[in-house]
């Protein structure tokens, strides 16, 4: 093989350099168009004057963080009904009064601040009653794994009352460290948001439900005495690397509907029955209630029947307080609520007593806004979800969290999506607008360009949009921080 000589090397590249070297002189800043594609090429102001990347200063912010709480530790008898074993003695809160002045603030107007201050009389009572009460996180994929919501559960319950993670859905198939779980392989997920769907639309309140036979039309053309008896089943484990309130429940509630033929249901814990029972199939929503005495090590529910209803979620809970569930909607801008069967969601959401909904979206908008308009568009459309949400639950209060700053890489540098600052201007005027508060998570970071910042101090991943666990717990504190100086100032107000 022929040798090549550097001083070629350097020659060839010099020479290149030399030939593109005008196109830099007339390239326009936007480049070229041809016909519907785009030619783009370093301008001469780009090759004298390169841009550098440009990150907000976060270090007063950072300097706020909190790391108390930054690292997580690590023959069948046909009689058979589970007693309760419940003294009913879970969920007492165990920390004082919360003061805290917060960096951040909610926006609304004064009926926002009416309804927040209904919703507020309502915890403050909530463990002194011992009743029960539940807080939705609804979000997209910044939550999921129970990211920011475990945070915010935590303070809530230690604050005023309340154990367990809530409610978790049929069959998870995010990654988290909040529970345990696994299922038959012909359980499937349906979902509002994607993937496969529900022709009844009957998701309930996690938008979400797992069946273990398909869908079937009941009439004459079905004939049910050719079909067989299927089974499917689902266990549930307690998680011991989360945080301390989320390991502990007593009361296990399974929701379902859509309950069209016989089914049979039988609990086990341990691997001992302890609970059979036939649901209820008159096509309702119905929930299955178990009270143990502490928390039970392993629950699996074993189903048999020829059609399979909707398992909508199970809910893992103490007797009293406050229960927070996390809600995450991959790929969601938070515009599927009206999309779901309202007799089915409001039933739920009766039978969860919820007084608080958080609804975090906006973000999986942001990179497709073309102008303006199509801002305007999404915002009207998401106050709609808003009122969809207020009507199916009568008194309660909405707290919507806009998008958090996310990068978009032009020219090698990472920048602020172009409509994501009017994005949230909008979505705080339609919020005000219903009478709910808006947190902006985007300012809350440092605004314009704080995501690489986030990133350069491992509060952020390296897709410049979705934060770490750190990050996470970082921006659930402000939130929190927030809320509870909202609360503060109820206090003291007649």
């Amino acid at each position: 093989m022929k040798e090549i000589k550097p001083y070629k090397v350097l020659l060839y590249v010099l020479g290149v350099l030399l030939l593109l070297f005008p196109v830099l002189l007339f390239v326009p800043e936007d480049g070229w168009s041809l016909g519907k594609s785009k030619i783009n090429f370093l301008s001469k102001d780009d090759f004298l004057h390169p841009k550098t990347q440009k990150k907000a200063d976060i270090s007063d912010l950072i300097s706020g963080i909190d790391t108390s709480m930054t690292a997580l530790p690590t023959a069948i008898d046909t009689t058979i009904k589970h007693k309760n074993g419940s003294k009913g003695n879970m969920g007492a809160p165990t920390e004082g009064s919360y003061e805290v002045e917060s960096a951040t603030e909610l926006q609304m107007n004064d009926s926002g601040k009416e309804n927040l201050r209904n919703f507020f009389n309502v915890l403050s009572g909530v463990a002194e009653k011992r009743e029960k009460i539940s807080i939705l996180h609804y979000g997209d994929s910044q939550i999921e794994g129970d990211r920011m919501t475990g945070f915010i559960r935590q303070r809530i319950q230690a604050q005023f009352g309340g154990n367990g993670p809530g409610m978790i859905p049929a069959n998870n198939v995010y990654s988290t460290i909040t529970f345990k779980q696994t299922f038959s392989e012909n359980f499937t997920r349906y979902t509002c948001f994607g993937g496969s769907s529900l022709k009844s639309r009957k998701y309930g309140a996690m938008a979400s439900a797992a069946r273990f036979t398909p869908e079937y039309v009941i009439d004459s053309t079905l004939d049910l005495s050719t079909m067989e008896e299927i089974t499917g089943w689902i266990q549930i484990s307690p998680s011991t690397n989360t945080y301390a309130r989320a390991r502990s429940y007593n009361n296990v509630k399974m929701h379902y509907n859509d309950c069209v033929q016989p089914t049979l249901v039988r609990v086990y814990q341990d691997g001992v029955i302890i609970h059979e029972d036939s649901l209820i199939n008159d096509g309702g929503q119905h929930t299955l209630k178990l009270n143990f005495a502490s928390t039970p090590n392993s629950l699996k529910y074993e189903f048999i029947g020829k059609i399979s209803p909707n398992i909508c979620a199970f809910s893992l809970e103490g007797d009293y307080g406050v229960q927070v569930s996390n809600i995450a909607m991959r790929g969601s801008s938070g515009t599927v609520f009206g999309r779901m069967n309202q007799t089915a969601l409001s039933s739920m959401y009766r039978e969860l007593n919820t007084k608080l909904i958080i609804m975090q979206f906006g973000g999986n908008s942001v990179p497709f806004f073309k102008d303006s308009s199509e801002v305007v568009g999404f915002a009207n459309y998401f106050k709609s979800q808003i009122n969809t949400v207020k009507r199916l639950n009568p008194g309660a209060m909405v707290v919507v969290i806009g998008p958090s700053d996310m990068s978009t890489l032009n020219d090698g540098i990472y920048e602020t999506y172009e409509f994501l600052p009017y994005c949230v201007e909008k979505m705080i005027e339609v919020t005000k607008s219903t009478g709910s508060a808006y947190w902006n998570l985007y300012a809350a970071m440092g605004g314009n360009n704080s995501m690489p910042s986030w990133v350069e101090k491992g509060l952020a991943g390296k897709d410049y949009i979705h934060f770490s666990n750190a990050g996470s717990k970082f921006a659930s504190q402000m939130f929190y921080n927030a809320l509870m100086a909202e609360y503060g100032k109820s206090a003291t107000t007649p």
